[in-house]
């Protein structure tokens, strides 16, 4: 890979690291975050439409749920090809390309608007978006050092959950039958190349392929952690695929289906951190269990009060602040159990995982729903959320004990505290330059005979 392509680098072709002060880590990450930023406001007006559009165009709703089955497929598949690209190409040209196709995914989708040519748009736009997930955050996990590495990541969340939050608001400004509001998405996502193909700062760097680890291997050694992450994977798939039909089909008129699916974002701006930091100081399988409950009552809040009034909007809200940490805390348990040079793979695992639940978590939900009607749609996700807490609560009960890795010198991943479902280098490295570290017994969740 050539220094013209990744940024500066030392004689011996490693990248430098920024000094930990606060303008160097502002000039080394600012085009990144714009980039990002402005991308994201795409992706979420983009995401945000083709629920509301394929509702309008009378899809069917097993057509809908086989459509945002097919991003998270999509998703799964880019974030594995990017992690091998990535390393020969260099970050920028990497997020360069897949800015392009997303925007082409984009655009395409509002010059043929059919169920067929969606299926294959979406698949399209989850490879890309999870592949630019792939760049920015390895990119950011190997520019931190341990004392800035939280203020980075924080920042990260929040650039994620504002801007993707905001573009689903951008909805309420434009006509979801028309072409103007892909346009403006697709836009956008182009615009979003040049803060960081043009940034003097820009410093990526070299990625280094991860060891192997198979899903039966992960298994064996985080059994909760694996079975979380796929649950979570398939409630949030369901809701966040469904929930712009559920809003249509409720009689809302275009300006508020923007306002309530943006609402799970604002939970999660609200309550990751808190609920993040809790798990860093208990038993994280226990806050998962509370977590997962109280997003089970806030759908079970909805379905009584009914997503139009304030109470539903307020239910959305608690929603998103308590489902979408479930994730991390899957994943902040699993690299619990694991030795540091394990745990880039076991992301990647994880995200496999993640995906597969969220592949077939929107299409139980229209076969669900379809049969049910709308109600099912709260239903469901109470369901799926508090199989989620029974499973952790029956762990706990099997195996009391959650002893850390060397906990006061971890950084846990959860206070990453992501919106987005985190890709396969999202999930935090325990990079410490000359740290041994040894794997006992009390480091291993043993699954039960």
């Amino acid at each position: 890979m050539r220094a013209s392509d990744t940024g500066d680098h030392d004689v011996d072709g490693t990248s430098r690291r920024p000094s930990d002060s606060p303008s160097s880590i502002a000039i080394s990450t600012s085009g990144l975050f714009v980039g990002l930023a402005v991308l994201l406001v795409g992706t979420g007006l983009y995401a945000t439409l083709v629920g509301v559009r394929s509702e309008f165009e009378q899809f069917g709703t097993a057509a809908i749920g086989l459509i945002g089955a097919a991003y998270y497929a999509g998703f799964v598949a880019g974030s594995r090809l990017t992690l091998r690209i990535v390393g020969t190409v260099g970050h920028i040209r990497v997020y360069a390309a897949l800015c392009s196709t997303l925007a082409a995914a984009a655009l395409a989708s509002g010059v043929l608007v059919s169920p067929v040519s969606w299926l294959a748009f979406r698949f399209i736009a989850g490879a890309a978006i999870a592949g630019v997930y792939v760049v920015a955050e390895s990119w950011l996990n190997q520019l931190a050092s341990n004392s800035n590495r939280a203020r980075i990541l924080s920042t990260y969340a929040m650039v994620t959950i504002i801007t993707y939050g905001g573009g689903q608001l951008l909805l309420t400004v434009f006509d979801p039958l028309g072409l103007t509001a892909f346009c403006v998405a697709a836009i956008a996502i182009t615009v979003a190349v040049s803060p960081v193909a043009l940034s003097a700062g820009a410093n990526p760097p070299v990625v280094e392929p991860p060891k192997h680890l198979s899903l039966g291997q992960m298994f064996s050694l985080a059994p909760t952690g694996v079975v979380t992450a796929f649950g979570t994977g398939a409630v949030m798939g369901a809701v966040t695929a469904f929930a712009p039909i559920y809003a249509a089909r409720s009689s809302m008129d275009v300006a508020r289906i923007g306002v309530f699916t943006a609402m799970p974002a604002v939970g999660s701006l609200l309550l990751q951190v808190p609920i993040a930091s809790l798990s860093d100081r208990l038993d994280r399988r226990k806050v998962g269990v509370v977590s997962a409950l109280v997003a089970a009552a806030s759908t079970i809040l909805l379905y009584v009060s009914g997503p139009n009034t304030p109470v539903g909007f307020f239910s959305m809200v608690l929603l998103g602040g308590t489902m979408y940490p479930l994730y991390s805390i899957a994943g902040a348990y699993t690299n619990d159990r694991l030795e540091p040079s394990l745990l880039t793979a076991a992301a990647a695992q994880l995200v496999v995982l993640f995906g597969i639940g969220a592949f077939i978590g929107p299409i139980l939900m229209s076969i669900a729903m379809s049969a049910f009607g709308n109600d099912a749609y709260p239903i469901s996700a109470a369901v799926a959320l508090v199989a989620v807490a029974l499973f952790l609560a029956v762990r706990i009960a099997q195996h009391p004990s959650a002893e850390r890795a060397l906990p006061e010198h971890d950084l846990a991943l959860d206070t990453q505290a992501l919106y987005v479902p985190a890709t396969a280098v999202a999930m935090g490295r325990r990079l410490r330059p000359g740290r041994v570290h040894t794997t006992t017994e009390s480091d291993i969740d043993v699954p039960s005979p």
